[in-house]
């Protein structure tokens, strides 16, 4: 469906992104995540030519978004920012959403608003930050697109709202077996939804993982020793201590999970237990901090 090859964008004078490759297959959820800076926007902007870019090459169904642009009717990109529609209403944003989309399904458009108590005679000027990013998740959703790109979606919605606009995008998933690409620090709501996730560092994609076998890579351990920690643990290249208290350690290990989890008990700790691994403690290991 999607398949990014080594692309590289540079801005003045700086790489902001560099050798970026991945796909994203027809009815997947990917998640994309990284350090403020880390070149998540601009790869987005990317991926639906509003940057130009400087290597490599980005096909969607085959099709070069540069060279057949097109293709582009089937992708649509929410970015986290809407003021430039402030001072559009509701008609004519839909209705411009309805020009550009051949698919866009108006009738459903308007039931969608009605679903999450969205006025539908107000310009957009009107909406608080949390409603705007709900207007323009339903537009996203109405458009009937093949991929939906979305920047920080769930910025400024309130935990219920926040919860409701999640399981929509899990049902339109599902049921029209469309794609989704979110770009989020909302780790814990991506760790939930999400079949992939890239995490991007200083303009690469540093590591991909499928969160359905996070748990066969990674292992996060607290252990208790009688003394220090062991010194020849501490060497480990894929042991990563993340907190400290008095004797009690958290650890995370990456790769060789099960071996290394072995060492740590042939020191003989006085506890050990293994904890939930989430995608902030891969977040943490990965990035470092």
């Amino acid at each position: 469906m999607l398949n990014v090859n080594h692309i590289c964008k540079v801005i003045d004078e700086k790489p902001v992104l560099q050798d970026i490759s991945f796909s994203i297959a027809k009815g997947s959820i990917v998640g994309l995540v990284g350090e403020n800076g880390a070149g998540k926007t601009t790869l987005l902007r990317c991926l639906v030519g509003i940057l130009e870019l400087d290597k490599g090459e980005i096909t969607f169904n085959n099709k070069n978004i540069m060279t057949e642009p097109e293709v582009k009717k089937s992708i649509i990109y929410i970015p986290d920012s809407h003021h430039n529609f402030n001072s559009y209403s509701v008609k004519e944003i839909s209705s411009l959403y309805e020009a550009i989309y051949p698919n866009f399904d108006m009738t459903y458009f308007h039931s969608l608003l009605e679903r999450f108590n969205l006025p539908a005679n107000k310009q957009l000027r009107n909406f608080s930050k949390g409603m705007k990013a709900l207007f323009f998740i339903i537009l996203a959703i109405s458009a009937k697109v093949e991929l939906i790109i979305l920047d920080e979606p769930t910025n400024g919605l309130d935990a219920i709202v926040k919860r409701n606009v999640l399981q929509l995008l899990l049902e339109e998933v599902s049921e029209q077996n469309i794609s989704l690409l979110i770009s989020s620090h909302h780790l814990n709501e991506l760790e939930k939804i999400t079949d992939t996730v890239l995490l991007m560092k200083n303009g690469k994609i540093n590591s991909t993982f499928n969160m359905d076998e996070v748990d066969k890579e990674y292992k996060k351990i607290q252990v208790v020793f009688k003394g220090d920690f062991p010194s020849k643990l501490k060497s480990l290249t894929n042991l990563q201590i993340t907190n400290h208290t008095g004797r009690v350690y958290t650890v995370v290990l990456k790769g060789k999970a099960n071996e290394t989890l072995s060492l740590l008990k042939e020191e003989n700790p006085l506890v050990i237990e293994e904890l939930p691994m989430s995608l902030e403690d891969i977040f943490i290991t990965e990035i470092g901090g």
